[in-house]
């Protein structure tokens, strides 16, 4: 009685030879075809994956990477503690979009998240192994020191938000923030105010300090002091607290610049709970509209930072750049805000 034929299982793993073999053409062809070099004609490339099919050929990905130089995956480096980055929704709206692009190009995304100033060492290690093809970075900090360290390695990376240092050695993509923090208190001096203050981000952040250095410009020009300045750290909780804090030693704030939604939400519980009416006693201008600023009570007029579309541009900026294979030029663009009027102010 004969034996059934043997299957690609119960011989072993299918070799390249054996594919470049059923396909009736070189292993070198082949090679081309399956890592999708450009000297394939059609009748040959779809020889090799009908047989690529027939054979349930999987290619061996550390030697397709030792040829290609490629790993076909973007990190994505977030140097935040995880908490913040799963209860934020500005790394959902970051994410997302960055997502789409590398599956458009069918590419995969490694996020990796790192406490600022605790895993540079071992986020850094595995960087420089080139465990990825580029790195993205979202929401850097100074402490951080992702800007001098990738420019160093000289690999694929971009910016979403403009880096620290090496601006002229790093692509990113950013609001002016500047003109975003003097589009919010142009805001309250139009609506009236003459007492402003401003709950700013993380010190350490590029986009906090832009964005108080816009509020500084339209308030003094408008000859008002420039005092009533409290810390945030871009959550509901620290925005609470640092406009406890203003309306303790500036009781007599009748506007208020939070630079971010999520800190204003927390800003507009406190004023509530102060007794405090919005916009007739205090009125709130905050930063980046990604959905809060529509669920706070009242709706919040914000100044709109359009991170999905950062997030996108940057992405196609790096990958612009790997498809070059040396690290290109540096690119940089600068996406102007606007002010979303609601109820707030």
């Amino acid at each position: 009685m004969r034996s059934a034929p043997e299957s690609a299982d119960t011989r072993g793993a299918v070799t390249l030879d054996q594919v470049a073999s059923a396909a009736g053409v070189s292993r070198a062809t082949a090679s081309r075809a399956i890592n999708g070099g450009n000297r394939v004609s059609p009748a040959a490339r779809t020889a090799v994956e009908t047989a690529v099919r027939d054979l349930g050929y999987r290619p061996n990905l550390a030697a397709r990477t030792l040829v290609t130089r490629r790993t076909d995956s973007i990190a994505v480096v977030v140097p935040e503690p995880d908490e913040r980055v799963f209860a934020d929704p500005f790394f959902a709206r970051t994410l997302s979009p960055v997502n789409r692009v590398l599956a458009e190009r069918d590419l995969q995304l490694v996020l990796l998240l790192a406490r600022p100033g605790q895993d540079d060492d071992r986020l850094l290690r595995y960087l420089g192994r080139s465990h990825v093809d580029g790195v993205l970075v979202v929401s850097h900090h100074r402490s951080d020191g992702l800007s001098d360290r990738l420019a160093a390695l000289h690999i694929h990376a971009a910016f979403v938000g403009r880096p620290w240092t090496c601006a002229d050695k790093l692509s990113f993509v950013d609001t002016d923030n500047v003109e975003g923090g003097r589009l919010a208190a142009q805001a309250l001096l139009e609506r009236g105010c003459t007492r402003i203050g401003t709950v700013a981000g993380p010190a350490d952040m590029t986009a906090s300090l832009d964005r108080l250095a816009g509020w500084r410009e339209a308030t003094a020009a408008a000859g008002l002091e420039l005092d009533a300045v409290a810390q945030g750290d871009f959550t509901e909780e620290g925005g609470a607290r640092a406009t406890a804090a203003l309306l303790e030693s500036h009781p007599d704030l009748d506007g208020l610049f939070v630079a971010s939604d999520l800190m204003a939400a927390g800003a507009l519980k406190v004023l509530a709970q102060s007794g405090r009416r919005v916009p007739e006693d205090v009125a709130v201008v905050g930063y980046d509209d990604l959905g809060v600023a529509e669920r706070t009570s009242p709706p919040l007029t914000t100044v709109s930072n359009p991170i999905g579309e950062l997030a996108t541009r940057a992405t196609r900026m790096l990958l612009e750049s790997v498809s070059g294979g040396e690290p290109a030029t540096p690119m940089r663009l600068i996406v102007t805000p606007t002010l979303v009027h609601r109820q707030s102010a």
